[in-house]
């Protein structure tokens, strides 16, 4: 899963960027193009793999990851070119989903790009960017399509037609996430990779100062209030509270967050919300060798999750032995899950639920 952190330049997206790449198992360079924006791969927090890993005393643990992809602040005229927008346009495109960072917070220090902190503006100015940029791919798309629609083909005249509405939607001044269509349709422009099609976090970026208070702050507020429109989440954070807390250790950084009355870091709100987001879920493998957390979508069939941990799973799958998490931590063994009847032996129609620990059966 691959998360595209974007914003206008001094909203706190490098400072979020940075507490991500220490909390993070690695920090690496994404080569795109001529620019290679950094990638800061996080673990997804999972106390499930912690506890499988004591009982199994496990040689090996590897957690579920989410790819953070640092974009370079997009400014006004980025759809024509400005600060090399362009560029920064084609990393979005290879993401997954974006986390949209919102300066909420008043700071005399930090120049804010407009002049003034005004959230919904800030939001506008990077959307109405991408909207921009989808109106030029819709337009040349149309001018493709067209010439085979002129032929009678019945495909080309259909979504010759969906463009067209698509076209006077984004127009209008309106994403595609908010444009109506049917799982047909979307089929049917699955290349054409919109920007403003791909789901959105908003991440309201308020100062230390107003931690205690962020759910009801009225800048964050504002946000939620253009999110409803569509349908879009919402998380509050401090940037700057989150980069110190990736330099503390467990006890320490605990300590900080009972000082400012918060349960949960706002990275783990983030990759949360990200899980969410996109439909995701983990299904968990366990054993003396290794305890690991494979991410499917909800919904998968137990042939394609086998898939995830090779092609040959899938391929030769006879079946799966499910066993429920709460299940195994209520007996305490797999042998007294067993004894209670609780392993089960489910063929390729079953589907994978969050917390199943699964044993692949299969033969190629």
């Amino acid at each position: 899963m691959k998360i595209g952190i974007v914003g206008l330049p001094n909203v706190g997206k490098s400072t979020l960027f940075n507490a991500i790449t220490k909390a993070g198992a690695e920090s690496a360079n994404y080569p795109f193009c001529t620019i290679e924006p950094n990638v800061g791969i996080v673990t997804v927090p999972d106390k499930r793999i912690d506890v499988l890993s004591k009982m199994y005393e496990t040689l090996k643990t590897t957690y579920a990851t989410i790819e953070f992809v640092d974009i370079a602040g997009l400014v006004k005229g980025a759809s024509k070119g400005e600060g090399l927008g362009n560029k920064f346009l084609s990393h979005i495109r290879e993401t997954d989903a974006i986390a949209h960072i919102v300066r909420c917070f008043e700071d005399e220090q930090i120049v804010h790009v407009n002049g003034k902190i005004d959230p919904i503006s800030d939001i506008e100015t990077i959307n109405l960017e991408l909207i921009f940029s989808d109106i030029e791919t819709v337009t040349k798309r149309i001018e493709r399509v067209q010439k085979q629609a002129k032929s009678g083909d019945k495909k080309s005249i259909t979504e010759l037609e969906i463009l067209k509405n698509l076209l006077a939607h984004l127009e209008s001044g309106k994403s595609a996430r908010t444009f109506d269509m049917s799982d047909e349709d979307k089929d049917l422009l699955k290349d054409v990779y919109l920007l403003t099609s791909k789901p959105v976090i908003y991440v309201a970026n308020v100062s230390e100062n107003q931690i205690e208070n962020m759910d009801n702050d009225k800048y964050v507020n504002l946000v939620k209030e253009y999110a409803k429109k569509e349908n879009a989440s919402v998380i509050s954070l401090c940037a700057k509270l989150e980069e110190d807390l990736s330099e503390l250790d467990d006890e320490d950084k605990q300590a900080l967050m009972e000082g400012y009355n918060i349960k949960e870091s706002g990275l783990d709100k983030l990759i949360k919300a990200s899980y969410s987001l996109l439909g995701l879920i983990s299904y968990l493998t366990a054993g003396k060798q290794e305890v690991r957390a494979w991410t499917i979508k909800n919904g998968t069939k137990a042939p394609q999750a086998a898939g995830k941990i090779h092609s040959d799973f899938e391929r030769g799958f006879i079946k799966a032995e499910v066993v429920s998490y709460d299940d195994l931590i209520k007996y305490g063994t797999m042998q007294k899950v067993k004894e209670n009847g609780l392993v089960r032996l489910e063929g390729k129609d079953y589907v994978v639920k969050d917390g199943d620990i699964i044993l692949f059966r299969f033969n190629v």
